[in-house]
């Protein structure tokens, strides 16, 4: 219970490391160019899209590091729960809800990185026909929504490797560059 009225030393972190995520999937170009429907449904996919990276990211450093990604996670589960509370959701749907956007998260977490682990980019761009794009897995694209998921893919694979390259320790100390988004 104490717990709840510490201070958390690293909470300008935190907050550096989920509004550098918030900032990037908040780019016009994702939304013009990359054709992720600009809906709340949208906007909150590339947010988790750009956490799983981070979560990663922050997971193959020490201890220390994985725990600020798991900090940075539960910074995003306050903002939905935020975001819930204010579009009028009861608060007894609430926890319904964030239990359903956890798993979401998690789920698309495991295909991404999963793809971006074996190197495989149709898989990535399947995963996010799926999850962005809301393409129902067996179902045939449309050929322009194909194109743009293999671009978001490419994007993907691009900022997960450019995250790569930055050191843990900076990222852990909210020191975290994200690559811009080739335009089409």
């Amino acid at each position: 219970m104490l717990k709840l009225f510490r201070r958390n030393p690293r909470k300008p972190t935190i907050e550096a490391l989920y509004g550098a995520i918030v900032a990037q999937a908040r780019l016009p170009i994702f939304y013009t160019d990359y054709g992720v429907p600009d809906t709340v449904n949208g906007r909150l996919d590339l947010i988790m899209l750009h956490l799983a990276l981070l979560f990663e990211r922050l997971s193959q450093g020490g201890k220390d590091d994985a725990e600020l990604g798991q900090e940075v996670f539960d910074r995003f589960c306050r903002d939905v729960d935020d975001h819930l509370r204010e579009e009028g959701i009861s608060d007894l749907k609430v926890p319904k809800q964030m239990h359903r956007m956890a798993a979401a998260f998690f789920g698309r977490h495991g295909a991404y990185l999963s793809a971006i682990k074996s190197d495989d980019e149709a898989a990535l761009a399947q995963a996010l026909l799926r999850n962005v794009y809301l393409c129902a897995e067996g179902e045939v694209p449309d050929p322009a929504l194909a194109v743009q998921a293999a671009r978001l893919a490419t994007y993907v694979r691009r900022a997960s490797k450019g995250l790569a390259e930055q050191p843990v320790s900076d990222v852990a100390a909210g020191k975290l560059s994200w690559i811009v988004p080739a335009l089409g």
